[in-house]
């Protein structure tokens, strides 16, 4: 840290202070700020000898400032306590950092639909938090440090120490997935550990104005979202599904079945990437329904990554106004949330940021099959790290790790959790000629 202050300082007298952020220098900073959190990270992992590789250390680091939680660690409880907090503080400060850029950034950039910011606040224009950037982050930051204290005290009222509480609730809140254990969350065999982890994730995984606004006393504000109600529904559809196909499968019904659907679907969904299962040995079907949450994603200006549901909400709302047209082709069928119309250059962005996912992802598969790997691994490997989620699967599974990816295949994922993270637009746009004109 003093190293880097004294470097800082040095470089103080070279700049100059702008008068006024433009949305390019936006883009650049956004993500070069990304980069430089994940190098200067991981000096702990590499000076220590704990990591000594600078592609794993560069890879772990970045893993936990864009909340993503997979990991290179093949014995995570050897490692220093002093190192596994910083692990997993990594997460906890760049779960905030999202919140922030979601809220405050995203917005004036213009950035793959986070322009429904402002629509997605119920309530008339006096309820907004602040008109202030400055203002609002700090608000925020007070909203996750209270969710942060409560779910430490819970964990250590559920039998687990001081250190094993903060990590773990580092990891939650942040929806990242660091555990300080080998076996992650499944290390504490509780069911009121379970539990309190998936209430926090969902808590994690909400868009945290809402969260604001119930705080103020008007938890009202959670229904009236749309988001949120699509949100809860996903969980609840995906939970039935599993269970059903695990009863299917020969699964007697229990709590235990119960908990460990509902614990893995809430896991995956808000990209958090804890385990109490391993998943690997449930259904193909259940299988193929986590696959198809790591694209879905948490909600927006929450620390979940993904799509998000924001944009698959519109997507069906946009696919339903379609349909209508084949029947009504002169008719206007406006796109609407909270009773407000999307502009449709919204819309468009929107879609044209799915296609853009779809499209990165597809080209990953392909980067990562051409390195070696399996399918089932390269469609994990690349679904987890652009989603943000963690564990894949194949051998990214809940219960493996990515030490054995190829060099350069760990460097792929690296960019893919850092496009991922910051809205994907973000980080491409300064890879464009027009960018540099």
């Amino acid at each position: 840290m003093a190293g880097l202050a004294f470097l800082s300082l040095a470089m103080r007298p070279f700049t100059m202070a702008p008068t006024e952020l433009t949305v390019r220098e936006g883009f650049l900073t956004v993500t070069l700020s990304w980069v430089s959190l994940a190098l200067f990270g991981s000096f702990p992992f590499i000076f220590s000898g704990a990591i000594p590789s600078i592609t794993d250390a560069f890879f772990e680091t970045m893993s936990g400032f864009t909340t993503t939680g997979s990991s290179i660690l093949t014995n995570i409880e050897i490692i220093p306590k002093s190192l596994l907090v910083w692990r997993n503080m990594t997460q906890w400060l760049g779960g905030m950092g999202v919140i922030a850029l979601a809220v405050a950034v995203f917005p004036f950039l213009g950035v793959g639909g986070a322009q429904l910011f402002k629509a997605e606040i119920p309530g008339p224009t006096k309820d907004k938090i602040s008109p202030r950037i400055s203002e609002t982050a700090k608000i925020l930051w007070w909203v996750y440090l209270i969710f942060t204290a409560a779910e430490t005290v819970l964990l250590m009222f559920g039998g687990l120490n001081f250190f094993d509480s903060l990590c773990v609730t580092f990891g939650t809140m942040a929806t990242g997935g660091f555990a300080p254990v080998n076996a992650s969350i499944a290390e504490y065999r509780s069911a009121y550990v379970d539990y309190i982890t998936i209430f926090f994730m969902l808590v994690a995984g909400t868009n945290f104005n809402l969260h604001f606004w119930a705080l103020r006393g008007k938890p009202v504000y959670y229904i009236r979202n749309s988001e949120f109600r699509f949100f809860y529904c996903v969980i609840l559809a995906s939970v039935i599904l599993i269970m059903a196909a695990r009863l299917v499968g020969g699964m007697g019904f229990s709590e235990e079945l119960f908990r460990g659907s509902l614990f893995q679907v809430v896991s995956i969904v808000t990209t958090t990437g804890f385990v109490t299962e391993n998943y690997e040995l449930w259904p193909f079907f259940t299988q193929f329904v986590l696959l198809l949450l790591m694209f879905i994603g948490g909600c927006a200006s929450s620390t979940g990554g993904a799509i998000k549901n924001v944009r698959i909400y519109v997507l069906f709302k946009y696919i339903g106004c379609e349909l209508k047209k084949l029947f009504h082709p002169r008719g206007v069928f406006p796109i609407k949330m909270e009773n407000k119309v999307v502009p449709e250059n919204i819309v468009l962005n929107i879609m044209g940021f799915i296609a853009l996912y779809s499209i990165i992802f597809v080209f990953g598969v392909l980067t990562m099959t051409f390195l070696g790997l399996n399918l089932d691994t390269a469609i994990g490997s690349v679904a987890a790290t652009l989603g943000n989620v963690g564990p894949g699967l194949g051998s990214v599974g809940p219960i493996e790790n990515y030490a054995h990816i190829p060099v350069v295949g760990k460097w792929v994922l690296s960019f893919l959790m850092m496009a991922g993270r910051l809205e994907i637009y973000t980080v491409l746009v300064i890879f464009t000629p027009h960018f540099w004109r």
